[in-house]
């Protein structure tokens, strides 16, 4: 952690989790906070951004309704062949009423940078039909287990390496 304060923030966090959880979600975090990636409290939940870039790469909490469990949301919208857990992440999300369509495809939105197919999620269903939600967006992976672990990591990795290159200016080797 970048400081005293955010790591009071981590470990108030962490000390609510169940014993199962704490690993899972401590693994995660050292992971963001290793590349980079620093948490600052947002509302009722932490969020990680990355000082060069100043994205949003990841949101955790513990939920604030009957059953106060812990969740994870992560931006992967850059990234390219995950498994079918996270595309069905991605096809729930453009499934929903109301999804955050992304904008910037009909370049209506300039937040995000780079070529806008290449940062957002996308979606094509069996009639063809394709949906296309905002890449900005993290989006919450349920029920994360350890055996998520190593998928979610490569995942930051990958989005990490895209919006420093298109974000912040730098050369990714």
């Amino acid at each position: 952690m970048k400081t005293k304060k955010q790591e009071d923030l981590v470990n108030e966090f962490l000390s609510r989790l169940n014993d199962e959880s704490r690993p899972i979600y401590q693994n995660i975090i050292m992971y963001l906070s290793e590349i980079g990636y620093y948490p600052y409290k947002q509302r009722s939940y932490i969020v990680f951004k990355h000082d060069l870039h100043n994205k949003q790469m990841a949101k955790t909490g513990i939920r604030i309704n009957k059953d106060k469990s812990a969740f994870f949301a992560l931006r992967f919208s850059a990234c390219n062949g995950y498994s079918d857990r996270f595309a069905d992440l991605v096809k729930a999300a453009v499934a929903e009423e109301n999804f955050n369509e992304a904008k910037c495809i009909y370049n209506n939105c300039d937040f995000c940078k780079g070529v806008a197919t290449t940062h957002v999620y996308s979606y094509t269903f069996q009639n063809g039909k394709s949906e296309s939600h905002c890449g900005a967006v993290a989006l919450e992976i349920p029920n994360v287990t350890a055996d998520d672990i190593g998928e979610i990591k490569k995942l930051i990795k990958e989005e990490h390496e895209y919006l420093l290159k298109h974000e912040a200016g730098m050369s990714v080797i």
